[in-house]
Formats: structure tokens, sequence, C-alpha cells
């Protein structure tokens, strides 16, 4: 496993080519919870709101929109262009639930306005029962500056449900979805798969959960959920011995049973719990994401290393870092 540090984002020129092909490239645009945080306090970090890239046999697979999902944007509109031989971005946009931090960054999202290329989002139901009615509400006037339907590109939206597996095949645009309980799903060295849990550790609906899989490597992304007592055992199930477990950890255990401010019913995790989650899976390296805004540099990087005492294969999670699978 390689680690790149700091924020530049000369990324894309010989990595991605052969991470289209062969294992995972996962890149962090947004780490932060809540809502962004830029400045000097947070410069290290990172204060931009989630986004995870996950690079795979040629698919641009997209976790979360919050304002990560900006800079991302202009680096896609940049490497997807005619002056590189390339006139549409096509992406898979994976929404683990529609609170802001999670899609603020969407209407800033350039290759949804480009007009030549196709995104497929995949996402919750809401209480609307259609993910893509939950999505337009969001995006209506006055509270935001561009409507879904105003996006000129492309957009397939889908609700994804618990008892489906996305299939992302080698050389075709369009994603499979199966019924695990109806279909054959298939298994190849041609396809990245894509399996999701519903945690309903998570305030007014519960969070999806996504294992992403392709040549053997795979990559966890579990923002916004609260751990139970002895683990939660149905993460632990998906995670087990996944090469990377993005995982929420907001809070020091302090903070979490603090009594004059408890954090119990949040919906998200402390650095124990998440620690807990990737020995009982035996998963390789574990991410500390989501972190909480009030945190400075200096108390995430505290936070690491209480965190590597217990699980000492940790990293508290960076923007710009890149992890090759």
């Amino acid at each position: 496993m390689v680690h790149e540090r700091g924020v530049e984002r000369r990324r894309h020129e010989g990595n991605e080519e052969r991470m289209a092909t062969n294992g995972l490239l996962v890149r962090l645009w947004g780490v932060r919870g809540s809502y962004p945080v830029p400045g000097p306090s947070t410069a290290r970090f990172g204060g931009n709101t989630p986004c995870v890239e996950v690079r795979a046999k040629g698919h641009v697979i997209i976790l979360d929109a919050g304002t990560g999902i900006i800079p991302l944007g202009k680096q896609l509109m940049k490497e997807f262009s005619p002056e590189n031989g390339s006139s549409q971005v096509s992406a898979t946009l994976l929404i683990t639930h529609t609170h802001h931090d999670h899609i603020q960054g969407l209407p800033f999202f350039l290759p949804a306005h480009a007009g030549h290329g196709k995104l497929h989002i995949f996402g919750p139901a809401g209480l609307s029962g259609d993910f893509e009615a939950t999505l337009a509400s969001v995006l209506l006037p006055p509270y935001s500056p561009v409507r879904l339907d105003e996006m000129r590109s492309i957009k397939v939206i889908q609700s994804l449900h618990e008892s489906q597996v996305i299939v992302l095949r080698e050389g075709q645009i369009e994603p499979e979805v199966y019924n695990l309980f109806h279909d054959q799903v298939p298994n190849g060295n041609n396809q990245v798969t894509i399996r999701v849990m519903r945690s309903y550790a998570h305030p007014k609906g519960g969070v999806y959960v996504f294992r992403i899989e392709s040549d053997g490597r795979s990559v966890v992304f579990a923002t916004d959920t609260e751990g139970y007592v002895g683990g939660d055992v149905r993460l632990i199930d998906l995670a087990r011995g996944a090469d990377l477990l993005i995982h929420d950890a907001q809070y020091r255990e302090q903070e979490y049973m603090d009594p004059a401010s408890p954090k119990q019913g949040y919906g998200h995790s402390t650095i124990e719990m998440a620690t807990q989650v990737a020995a009982a899976a035996g998963v390789r390296r574990l991410v500390l994401f989501h972190h909480d805004p009030e945190h400075d540099d200096e108390t995430i990087e505290a936070m690491e290393e209480e965190a590597r005492r217990q699980f000492l294969a940790t990293d508290a999670a960076i923007e710009g870092k890149t992890y090759l699978l």
C-alpha cells in the first residue's frame, strides 16, 4: 500500500491510467463533518466536507458530494478534456444520505453542468420513497442556486436498496444493478463490485455503507455511523478483510460521554468504536473520517496517535491523500 501526504493535486499523471485496470485508487477530497471549516487551524487535515474518489477498471466512483466534490469536479474537467483526448466525463456517484454536509457541493460540481457528460447517481430513498425526488427537493430555490433538472449533463438517478449490488464492467459505462435475493451476481476480473449496507445508527433514516471491490482489493466507506456495545456486527461482517476501512471517528470518548453535552445518538463514532470495528474485521488499514468541525489540526493529530495505540495501522483522514490498493 502506498500513501501520499499533502494537499497538492498533481495526482493524475500516470498512476490513474495504471490503476484504471489494476486494483483500486482511493483519494480523499473532503474529510470534515457537519460543515466546512477553511482556515489555518485546519490546513493540514483539510476543511472540506465528505467526498472520496475511487478509480478502478476505468471507472470514476465518487462517494458523497460534500464540498470536497467541488475541487474534484475541476480536476475531472481538466482530465477529461479535448486537449487530453476525451470529451466526456462519466462517473458513478454514491450518496450515503442526504444530510447537507454530504450533498452541499453537488450544485457546484462542474461535470454535472458540462452538458457532455453522464452521471449515474445512487442513493437511499427518503421519506418520499424515491431518491431522485429527495435529491431534487433539497436543490430547489430559494435554497439552492440551481435545480437538479437545470444541470445540463445527463443524470441517471436511482434509488438503491440494501438488497442490491452494483457491477461496473471494464469498458462499459452503464452500471448493472442486481438483487441479491433474485439474481446471480456476476463475479469476474473485469469488473468492480459495489455492495451496500444500511446502518440505522444515524438520525432520521440511517445511512448507507459501501464496500467497493476489484481485483481482490477492497475499500469500505462507513461515515456517519455510531458504534454499538460489542461492535457493529453487520458492519464488521461487511468490512471483513478489507484493505482499507474509512470509518467515522468524530469524537473522543470524553466528548461522547460528556454529561454536560453528551453526543450519544448523534450518529457518529468515537475513536474506540472505529478501531474496534477495524480489529474485529481484520482490515489492513483504518482511516479516521468525518472530523469534527471544532477539532483543529493538533487535536486530530492527537486523536490519530491515540487510535494507533489501539490499532496500529491507522491514519487520520487528510484531504488530498491517496491510497493505492
